[in-house]
C-alpha cells in the first residue's frame, strides 16, 4: 500500500510540473515541443516503475507465504513420524497398537512425499524446453482410478463421491502424458476433500462439449470463493486470503499445476463458485481425441 501511494503522489507532482510548465512557456514553441514529450515519458515512466514495484512487492509476499505453507507441510509429518517412533522405541506396546502406529506415519510420510512431489511438478511444468512423450489416453479410467484412490486416501465413503459416468458408447480419449492427466485429477479431487470442512459431498462429472472437447467438473458444497478471486487462484502460490482458507494446510500450487498441465495440453481450467459458503466447481477442458475410421467401418455403417 506505502508503494502505490508514493507512486501515485510522485505521478501527481510530475502533472503538476508538468501543467505548469506548460502554462509559463506557453508562447515558446521549441520549448514547449521538446518539454511536454519529456514529461510524458516521464509520467509514463513512473507509472510503470510503480506498476512493477507493486508487482513485485506481491510476488514476495506470495513467495514468502508459499515458504511458510510447505515448511509447515514438511516440518508437521516430520514431527508426527519422529512422536511415534520415539514412542515405539520407549514404550513397550501391544502389537495391535504398534500396527496403528504404523499406519499413522505411512500416511504422514505419504503427505510428506505429496508435499515433496508437488513442488517438484511445479518447477517441472515451469520449463518450456522440457520434453513429453504424448499417448492416447481413457480420461473415464483415469478419473474412475483417482477417484478410488480419494476414496481410500480419505476413508470416504460411497454417498460422499458421486460419479456421473458417460455412456459407454462415447470415446472420452485425450492425447497427453498420463502422469501429467492424473496429477490434474488428483489435485482437483484433493482440493474439493480440502475445503468441505462440514462434510464432504463431492460430485465429478465427465462430458463432452460440442463433440471437440472433453470436459471434467469437480463440484463440491464447500467454502466457496469470492467472485474477485476465481481467476486468481490459478496463480502460482496464490491462496484466498480468508480465515477459513488460512486455517486449511496446503502450497498454493495445486490450481495452479491443474491450469498449466491443462494448457500445455492443449484445454484450460477455470473455476465457479455461488459465493463464500456455497461451494466451487472447478473445471477442466482438454481436446478430444476423434477415433478414425476404416473404409470397412464406413461401409458396414453406411450398409
Amino acid at each position: 500500500m506505502l508503494f502505490i501511494v508514493l507512486g501515485s503522489c510522485l505521478v501527481g507532482v510530475a502533472v503538476v510540473l508538468n501543467v505548469s510548465w506548460i502554462i509559463l512557456n506557453w508562447r515558446r514553441l521549441m520549448p514547449m515541443l521538446i518539454g511536454i514529450p519529456f514529461f510524458m515519458l516521464l509520467i509514463a515512466g513512473l507509472v510503470l516503475n510503480t506498476i512493477f514495484l507493486v508487482r513485485e512487492v506481491r510476488r514476495n509476499e506470495h513467495h514468502d507465504s508459499f515458504i511458510n505453507a510447505v515448511t509447515h507441510e514438511l516440518k508437521t509429518p516430520i514431527a508426527s513420524i519422529r512422536l511415534y517412533l520415539e514412542t515405539l522405541t520407549r514404550r513397550e506396546l501391544t502389537e495391535q497398537k504398534r500396527q496403528e502406529f504404523y499406519g499413522i506415519m505411512l500416511d504422514d510420510s505419504d503427505r510428506l512425499l505429496a508435499t515433496v512431489e508437488q513442488v517438484l511438478k511445479a518447477g517441472e511444468v515451469g520449463q518450456r524446453s522440457r520434453k513429453v512423450e504424448r499417448v492416447p489416453v481413457d480420461l473415464h479410467e483415469l478419473v474412475a482410478a483417482c477417484i478410488h484412490r480419494i476414496q481410500t486416501l480419505h476413508h470416504l465413503g460411497e454417498d460422499s463421491l458421486i460419479f456421473e459416468e458417460p455412456p459407454q458408447n462415447i470415446s472420452l480419449t485425450v492425447r497427453g502424458d498420463p502422469e501429467e492427466l492424473g496429477t490434474v485429477v488428483m489435485n482437483l479431487l484433493n482440493n474439493a476433500v480440502k475445503y468441505s470442512p462440514n462434510g464432504i459431498h463431492i460430485q465429478v462429472r465427465l462430458s463432452i462439449e460440442r463433440d471437440a472437447w472433453v470436459m471434467l467438473s469437480v463440484s463440491d458444497r464447500g467454502i466457496g470463493i469470492a467472485a474477485a478471486h476465481l481467476k486468481r487462484i490459478f496463480k502460482r502460490f496464490y491462496r484466498v486470503p480468508a480465515r477459513n482458507v488460512l486455517r486449511t494446510k496446503g502450497t498454493g500450487l495445486g490450481l495452479f499445476l491443474v491450469r498449466t498441465i491443462a494448457r500445455q495440453h492443449g484445454g484450460d481450467a477455470f473455476a465457479e463458485s455461488p459465493g463464500e459458503g456455497k461451494g466451487t466447481t472447478v473445471s477442466v477442458q482438454l481436446p478430444r481425441m476423434l477415433e478414425t475410421k476404416t473404409k470397412s467401418q464406413v461401409m458396414q455403417e453406411a450398409l
